[in-house]
């Protein structure tokens, strides 16, 4: 069933998009799109197609999909949803136009919602992953020790995007992992926080299929590029609280959002246009409990 998600909030600065039952709710925060320091310069551009299933108990559920980009710099490398690149540049050129707030989410609206919010930072600062997200209207900031995973290489071989890919396996942050790397491209890098081959990770997926990261294409950058953070105003969480939160927003996020944004007046309707007072997202994070 399809909700539309309505929010009201005096706050200059962001623009609001709707959401529907298998996504979260999203926010564009203009703030954070101008507010960016660079922290390295982009050498590799990788573009994975991630398919995910969030809806493991009932039999019809269709996994979901998003397009993620990987930028790998020197020291550091960053990973994203494209849809927030497109949007963010949308935004960013409206605004240089003296577009008005009402144009700004018409754009931002007309692209979609990212289904993936958060941005990792691998390797930054040295020896932490730092992730940014944002849930209602709080930018959170989590930093977090870096893991690498242990791999198992093994000797089987494919020929993926007309690279020679061998593989390898590991268990990592609760899931069994099946990677094909290439040494042709010898960057020990890969989407999410899986990183550690000798290679560059053109495929890798869970044993239980919920999580799929095919390579779609990688640019060598000619030109420099910045690797582009933004930690300004943001609200550092531990991992701990930062995933009990996403429990909280799964499972009431309308609840969730009037206990942390009291100035937001929320708005659901189902596909009637009957308002909604309570229901719950399909919940299946990535990161399990071991």
């Amino acid at each position: 069933m399809k909700k539309t998600l309505f929010l009201t909030l005096s706050l200059l600065g962001c623009l609001y998009t709707g959401f529907s039952s298998q996504a979260q709710v999203f926010i564009v925060d203009t703030g954070s799109i101008f507010n960016q320091d660079s922290i390295d310069t982009q050498r590799i551009k990788v573009q994975y197609e991630m398919t995910y299933l969030q809806d493991t108990v009932s039999e019809n559920a269709k996994p979901s999909q998003e397009t993620l980009m990987l930028e790998i710099g020197k020291q550091y490398s960053k990973c994203y949803s494209y849809n927030f690149y497109v949007r963010d540049s949308l935004l960013i050129a409206d605004a240089k136009a003296g577009a008005s707030k009402e144009t700004m989410l018409q754009h931002a609206t007309a692209i979609g919602n990212p289904r993936i919010s958060y941005q990792i930072f691998k390797h930054y600062p040295a020896g932490k992953v730092t992730t940014l997200d944002r849930l209602a209207t709080t930018n959170f900031l989590c930093e977090e020790k870096e893991e690498m995973p242990e791999w198992t290489l093994l000797p089987d071989t494919a020929t993926l995007l007309s690279y020679s890919c061998q593989k390898a396996t590991c268990r990592f942050k609760g899931r069994n992992y099946i990677a094909w790397y290439t040494l042709e491209i010898p960057v020990s890098e890969g989407p999410w926080k899986l990183f550690g081959l000798p290679g560059l990770i053109i495929k890798v997926e869970d044993d239980k299929k919920h999580y799929t990261f095919r390579c779609t294409g990688i640019e060598q950058c000619k030109t420099p590029k910045p690797i582009l953070i933004n930690l300004k105003g943001r609200e550092k969480v531990s991992r701990s609280n930062l995933n009990k939160m996403y429990e909280r927003m799964a499972k009431d996020p309308m609840s969730f959002i009037a206990s942390t944004a009291p100035n937001v007046k929320v708005s659901v309707t189902d596909e009637h246009g009957n308002p909604m007072k309570s229901f719950s997202i399909p919940y299946n994070p990535i990161e399990l409990s071991e």
